[in-house]
């Protein structure tokens, strides 16, 4: 299986590392050890925890082997590959698992600022009557008095990311259609009047959303269709009942990312074999039965992954439809900030909110493109027998 073969390479590839001999081991768990000694001085000075103590231990034992590593490297500079100690099977062996410890006693001092802070400013903010002046107890104080906000711009932010690319997947399969349409010898003319049409209509609308800024589009979309409503009669209260900012929103982001996702469709269907159409053809299908059994799913397969990329790429733009009323994540951000006069802090803890939703979506979707890829028929290339199970099919 595909994903059973990813895992086991990135298994094979990490025991590599862990069992092999890497030439910078001196220099590089060094660097990281005084790190950990640095922020552990930080945090603790001289009165540190006994853990904390026995990991400084461990990181003076491996800097002192260090310094003597690289001094006999200094003394022994053209033959230290084949004199010096170090280098020696035992040796490298040795110095390899007491590189583990002394990362595992780096990490420790790491991780122990990193938590011991949150967890102090965590304490400070819960128990302040007011806004702190400090930068991570004043965000942490702000999200915890504003948390329902947050929430319902995240919750808002994920919706109008996922609904809007599964709109405008719809959309961009229409687009591609009408695209890639060429007029065929035994066409009517109506019908060849009707793909130079379609055709001409899917390019002009793909550049003009594609040359054109989001946030713009969003704010003529809501007001043309704030103005529409309005001329029939209704009160603004009815408008926005019917047309609210949520809507305008999510028609702003199913129209603008169907123009990416139709020409990602567009340049994997071209892509495709030519001899696949011509081998639909020869089996008696026409041009738009081959390009719908035959070429157009395996167009539609290797659009996966780019298409899947547009749901992230619409996570973080759907930040700019603030600017229209939406009550996403930014437009709750920028609420919260104006209600503490307090930007940074809240700005970097959304910056952050962004790069979670952004990662667990590329995570699930690399997931869910693995299964797909492991479960897709072979294309009519390799698999001589796919055309006619698509004409069966269909």
């Amino acid at each position: 299986m595909a994903s059973t073969g990813k895992r086991g390479g990135a298994v094979a590839r990490l025991a590599g590392f862990l069992t092999g001999d890497h030439r910078f081991v001196f220099l590089g768990t060094s660097a990281y050890l005084a790190l950990g000694v640095l922020l552990s001085l930080e945090r603790h000075g001289v009165a540190a925890p006994a853990a904390v103590w026995a990991c400084r231990a461990v990181a003076a034992l491996w800097l002192v082997a260090s310094a003597a590593a690289g001094a006999w490297k200094l003394g022994h500079w053209e033959a230290y590959s084949q004199d010096a100690p170090f280098v020696r099977e035992g040796a490298r062996r040795t110095v390899r698992l007491l590189s583990y410890v002394a990362w595992a006693a780096g990490t420790f001092m790491v991780a122990e600022w990193f938590v011991g802070n949150f967890l102090e400013a965590y304490d400070a903010a819960m128990a302040a009557d007011s806004n702190p002046q400090e930068f991570l107890p004043a965000a942490i104080y702000m999200i915890s008095q504003s948390g329902s906000i947050m929430v319902r711009g995240i919750q808002t932010t994920i919706a109008l990311a996922f609904f809007g690319t599964v709109i405008a997947f719809a959309i961009a399969l229409v687009l591609v259609f009408l695209r890639i349409q060429t007029p065929d010898r035994g066409d009517s003319y109506l019908v060849r009047f009707l793909k130079v049409v379609g055709c001409g209509f899917a390019k002009l609308y793909i550049t003009i959303i594609r040359g054109t800024p989001m946030m713009v589009q969003g704010l003529i979309i809501y007001y043309t269709g704030f103005n529409l409503f309005k001329s029939t009669g209704m009160g603004i209260g009815e408008v926005q009942g019917v047309w609210s900012f949520f809507i305008a929103g999510l028609v702003t982001l199913s129209v603008c990312s169907a123009a990416y996702m139709a020409e990602v469709l567009r340049a994997s269907i071209e892509a495709i074999d030519p001899g696949q159409l011509e081998a639909a053809r020869s089996l008696g299908l026409t041009q738009w039965q081959g390009m719908r059994m035959v070429v157009f799913p395996q167009g539609v397969k290797n659009a996966i992954p780019a298409i899947s990329n547009e749901l992230i790429i619409n996570i973080k733009d759907s930040s700019v439809l603030s600017v229209i009323g939406v009550f996403d994540l930014m437009y709750a951000t920028t609420s919260v900030a104006g209600i503490y006069f307090r930007q940074m802090e809240l700005y970097v803890a959304t910056a952050l909110v962004y790069l979670c939703l952004t990662y667990v979506a590329g995570k699930v979707l690399s997931a869910l493109s693995a299964r797909m890829g492991m479960r897709t028929r072979s294309v009519m290339s390799a698999d001589p027998t796919f055309a006619e199970e698509m004409i069966e099919r269909g």
